[in-house]
């Protein structure tokens, strides 16, 4: 039997909504498996494998309220299909700089000077390098010399950037006088101290560590990559304060009181934003990053500073609640408890159990928060994530496990459709 008509074959695929050029793909990819009985349905699989492979949203019952494999800061961003002026000043009509708006908002909720905008975290830190220390020291403690996710290791960002990595104290402890030998040393040449937040792993016992106050004494500025992107210890955009599970986790505004030159965190951890690395601090610091070439290559788009400006404003209404983060971060277990049992009740499937968020994220390493959800005897993680939308749940102790935290409230009908058809 001779096989169909490739764009025959593709064309039939329609309904899945996938462009021509991909059906011709899939239409291909069927054909060549050689058989030419079941063509359509494995046209079809092949259609569908690819429209999975896309982009797509998710409903995250994990737990982890910043997962990075699902894009961490969850984000409900308004933009319109329009122009923006994005670099053009609208009072005199002449050009002018993309980092008039967002990072200017940044920079007032920072309590800094001035701010810039770059396209992620490690963009950040290896800017200000290069920027600050080129070709001269920059000393660092090595217990903060650190390796997070996707292989960011901070030697490898300064040997990038051209600074000399100066290694002070020990792994464990590292103190004052350390660093003052390092920076009194002329052979360093040190440019700046960094400090690094060791915002994916802990060492405990028998350490000790100098704090941002103590290195802002010294004659070269601090940079403190503070990482996770807390704007402000008070959090004045909760009605209830700070929770309990941020204790000791460094805030940008306080590390800048506290004397440091430059913060440096990504926009897309605490913040609550899109992907995105901030860096605030001293007015002729920052200036020296704009000016430099890597400031171009790093900048990021109109969209990604749309959604900054847009949770900045957030942040300076005080309205938490805007910023879906903070919102899911907040959720008291009342209102967890109630969801869980609506979703049993109407799906007729699990039970309701008490779970344990976590901010993920690579933020506060250990740290718990008290959360309530829906328990499945056995493993059901592939049949939920198949359906649509896919829904990622975590297992343990062969039970699935759906903590609610990480759903929103809209999505409970999608959990309770996909319980439902499990059967």
């Amino acid at each position: 039997m001779r096989p169909p008509s490739v764009d025959a074959l593709a064309r039939s695929l329609a309904d899945t909504g996938l462009p021509h050029p991909l059906l011709v793909d899939a239409a291909r990819a069927a054909i060549a498996d050689g058989d030419t009985e079941g063509v359509e349905e494995r046209a079809r699989a092949h259609a569908h494998a690819a429209a999975r492979s896309l982009l797509q949203p998710v409903v995250n019952a994990t737990g982890v309220l910043l997962h990075t494999n699902l894009g961490r800061a969850p984000l409900a961003i308004a933009a319109d299909a329009a122009y923006t002026n994005l670099e053009l000043d609208l009072s005199s009509g002449r050009r002018g700089s993309r980092h008039a708006r967002a990072a200017a908002l940044l920079a007032r909720l920072c309590g800094a000077d001035d701010a810039i905008v770059v396209n992620n975290g490690a963009s950040a830190v290896l800017l200000v390098l290069a920027a600050l220390a080129a070709g001269r020291g920059a000393a660092v403690s090595r217990g903060e010399l650190v390796e997070i996710g996707g292989g960011f290791r901070v030697p490898e960002v300064m040997e990038q950037s051209g600074a000399r990595l100066v290694e002070v104290g020990t792994t464990n402890r590292t103190r004052m006088a350390d660093f003052a030998s390092a920076v009194e040393n002329p052979a360093n040449d040190t440019a700046l101290t960094l400090k690094v937040h060791q915002s994916n792993y802990r060492i405990v016992g028998f350490t000790e560590h100098v704090t941002v106050a103590e290195m802002a004494s010294l004659s070269v500025p601090v940079v403190a990559d503070i990482g996770s992107g807390l704007v402000d210890a008070a959090c004045p955009w909760l009605a209830d304060g700070p929770p309990a599970w941020l204790a000791g986790e460094p805030a940008a505004r306080q590390t800048l009181a506290d004397g440091a030159a430059l913060v440096v965190f990504s926009g897309d951890k605490l913040f609550g934003g899109p992907q995105a690395g901030i860096i605030a601090g001293r007015a002729d610091l920052v200036s020296q990053c704009a000016r430099h070439p890597l400031a171009r290559a790093l900048r990021p788009g109109s969209l990604v500073l749309n959604a900054l400006q847009q949770v900045a404003l957030a942040y300076l209404r005080r309205d938490g609640q805007a910023i879906e983060f903070w919102r899911m971060a907040s959720l008291t277990t009342a209102e967890l408890e109630r969801r869980a049992h609506a979703v049993v009740a109407e799906s007729g499937a699990g039970e309701v159990a008490e779970m344990a968020s976590v901010p993920g994220g690579g933020t506060l390493p250990g740290t718990e928060i008290d959360s309530l959800g829906v328990v499945l005897d056995g493993d059901h993680t592939a049949l939920l994530r198949a359906g649509s939308p896919p829904i990622i749940a975590r297992v343990s102790d062969h039970r699935t496990w759906l903590d609610l935290r990480t759903v929103a409230p809209d999505d409970d009908q999608h959990v309770i459709a996909a319980l439902k058809a499990l059967g």
